[in-house]
């Protein structure tokens, strides 16, 4: 299928674009996104903040190497975005407990769901992996938000300001590709 089709088709499908959430991102005052390589955010998020658009983007090894340097940055009254995948949520939950939760920071992590069905809500997930997140996060205390759609988008940025307003972590899960 060609790009135009394809980009097309996610419109015709509620798709997200990247763009916005980028702008949403900036418009919060996040001044760094910390992230290791995420193939469903790549296209749309990835790739354009590895070409200067929007805030610096800081690259890492691990997930919870993420967690720790944006703990640093709130610390400092910076305002960091940690970009992952679920994967890398899960394999951090204990970084995210003892740094996110323990200490009342305020830990935003921008969550892809690797796999998930569009226009299935994480919790009715086929993936095993998508559908527990949400019921993890829950057992832990840190809010979420489901941007599924492009009308979710608009749910960013009070997401980051109550998280720092508040001094509590919290997750954006993207359900779909942007492009």
């Amino acid at each position: 299928m060609p790009a135009s089709a394809s980009a097309a088709a996610g419109s015709a499908a509620g798709g997200l674009s990247g763009d916005s959430i980028l702008r949403e991102i900036v418009a919060s005052g996040i001044r760094f996104v910390v992230s290791v390589p995420d193939i469903t955010t790549s296209e749309g998020l990835l790739r354009p903040l590895a070409k200067g658009a929007g805030p610096k983007l800081v690259r890492i090894c691990k997930e919870d190497e993420g967690v720790a340097i944006c703990a640093g940055l709130a610390y400092t009254g910076q305002r960091g975005l940690l970009l992952i995948q679920q994967t890398g949520l899960l394999d951090s939950i204990n970084a995210v407990r003892g740094v996110a939760v323990e200490y009342s920071l305020p830990i935003c992590m921008m969550v892809g769901l690797l796999e998930k069905e569009v226009g299935v809500m994480p919790r009715q997930s086929k993936r095993y992996g998508v559908r527990i997140v949400e019921p993890i996060l829950d057992a832990m205390g840190v809010g979420y938000h489901n941007i599924e759609a492009q009308a979710d988008v608009a749910k960013i940025r009070p997401a980051i300001d109550a998280a720092f307003r508040d001094s509590k972590p919290t997750v954006i899960l993207i359900g779909q590709r942007p492009s």
